[in-house]
């Protein structure tokens, strides 16, 4: 008989039918006649009770289905005695499949720390946390393919090895095959790395934005999804050396179209969650209430399906960055001095600024445009005021800005002198500027941190609780 998915054995499955069912113990509990294996095979939050009549199988057996062991089980499917669940499995064979030495498996049936998790990271899926961030995480990359998909946009694979440096920020990771103890050198004493693998030097990307322009300046509507560096020396809960990034490039957009694109993709990513993760999203939302209850009333989160369904059922509001600093400097915690960073134009605002705007002040996401330019990057669209540009950072409650974007500057003239007057080596960008010499168009584009829409849509604290294997400073393990 083939193996049936618990999934569908627990949606679909027929009493007084036989079913094979494989997975690893999460528990084993009973008493001398009779045991309970809870069995999980990660295709659902849910467990398989699996009854095992002591007398019918093998002493030794028996002992060695401890918590974490993998077996499979043949068996008839009656109606459940208890709560939780319609079907359990009365077990006819069982057949171990791999063991788990008990004094050495780290993940016992208890509550465990998310640190402590995070150390052993290689087997954090086996817990119904992390099964459920990473069912959930499944899901939103598959959602964001369908959606780019259904909008007729082509999926552009830009390189992970490039010799530009889309921000201009500089924090990125060499990529280099030669000797570290012993390099080459010019008559200068610096490094020669025209001896090096390509030629010059080169490092991870940072961004497939300046790629993705050139591919929607011919195809008219891309986007890339894929993993982006940042050498950032940030040891926080909101940042990671290696994440995954979604930035759509558009012809023929101007910043309108640019934001109800970001707003339309948001609310269709979380529709897609509500509608097809339900029972992990419950999990984890009772699961942010049992570490909250504690806290005082008024530092709680907002029920997770709430906050998901807060998102969908509200217009995001658009206000200019100049708006949003008078409100900021209008409000009860700027003039009792309770924001920690300053608020003055010209600033680039803090989460807890943006979190003010968007869970105080409109209580609905919220859309800024038209930053100071001197907070901004080389490409975005300056406006005729010669102080912003058009630039839109989405806000969202809970985490503060989403989604980065601009239009992007599409006259050659102004964006070579913002160029030259940033020291981005324009000699070195001449395939960029190309697009603006031959059939410049207005166009513009944004970049979504996948992880932080993880972190969002799972209710998670910690950024490198939604990725599988964080990269994180002095951390590269697994």
């Amino acid at each position: 008989m083939a193996r049936l998915k618990i999934k569908e054995i627990l949606k679909n499955g027929e009493t007084g039918s036989e079913v094979v069912a494989k997975g690893w113990v999460r528990t084993k509990r009973g008493s001398k006649n009779v045991n309970f294996i809870a069995l999980n095979d990660g295709s659902t939050i849910h467990n398989l009770q699996v009854v095992v009549d002591v007398e019918s199988f093998d002493e030794a057996l028996l002992r060695d289905i401890t918590t974490g062991a993998a077996i499979a089980v043949t068996g008839e499917l009656v109606e459940s005695a208890g709560s939780g669940q319609n079907v359990e499995l009365n077990a006819k064979s069982i057949d171990l499949l791999g063991k788990a030495d008990p004094e050495k498996y780290p993940i016992q049936p208890k509550k465990h720390s998310l640190e402590f998790l995070r150390e052993n990271a290689h087997l954090r899926f086996r817990t119904n946390t992390f099964s459920a961030v990473f069912r959930i995480r499944h899901a939103m990359a598959f959602a964001i393919h369908k959606y780019f998909n259904e909008k007729g946009f082509n999926y552009l694979h830009t390189p992970i090895v490039t010799a530009s440096d889309a921000e201009g920020a500089g924090q990125m990771f060499r990529v280099s095959t030669l000797d570290a103890k012993n390099p080459p050198l010019t008559e200068e004493g610096e490094v020669d790395y025209s001896q090096d693998f390509f030629g010059k030097a080169t490092n991870l990307t940072v961004s497939g934005q300046l790629e993705g322009e050139l591919g929607a300046l011919a195809l008219g509507e891309i986007y890339t999804f894929g993993p982006t560096f940042r050498a950032e020396n940030s040891n926080t809960t909101r940042h990671l050396a290696e994440f995954w990034m979604i930035e759509p490039e558009m012809a023929f957009y101007d910043l309108k179209d640019n934001m109800d694109l970001a707003e339309e993709f948001l609310k269709y990513c979380i529709q897609y969650a509500l509608d097809n993760c339900m029972d992990d999203l419950q999990f984890l939302a009772q699961r942010l209430k049992e570490e909250e209850k504690n806290k005082p009333q008024d530092q709680r989160s907002m029920d997770l399906i709430e906050k998901l369904e807060f998102v969908l059922k509200n217009d995001f509001i658009r206000l200019p960055y100049t708006e949003a600093i008078d409100i900021l400097k209008n409000s009860k915690p700027y003039k009792k001095k309770k924001f920690q960073f300053p608020v003055d134009w010209g600033v680039d605002l803090q989460s807890e600024h943006e979190r003010y705007l968007v869970e105080k002040h409109f209580k609905c996401p919220v859309i800024l445009i038209d930053y100071p330019k001197d907070i901004k990057a080389f490409y975005m669209k300056q406006n005729d005021d010669g102080k912003t540009v058009g630039a839109m950072d989405v806000l969202f409650p809970g985490i503060g800005e989403i989604i980065g974007g601009s239009q992007r500057e599409e006259d050659l003239e102004k964006l070579t002198k913002r160029m030259e007057e940033m020291d981005i080596p324009t000699e070195e960008m001449w395939w960029y500027l190309d697009t603006r010499r031959f059939g410049s168009v207005v166009h513009s584009g944004f970049g979504l941190g996948f992880e932080r829409l993880m972190l969002f849509v799972t209710g998670m604290g910690n950024i490198r609780d939604v990725i599988a294997f964080p990269r994180a400073p002095k951390n590269a393990e697994f």
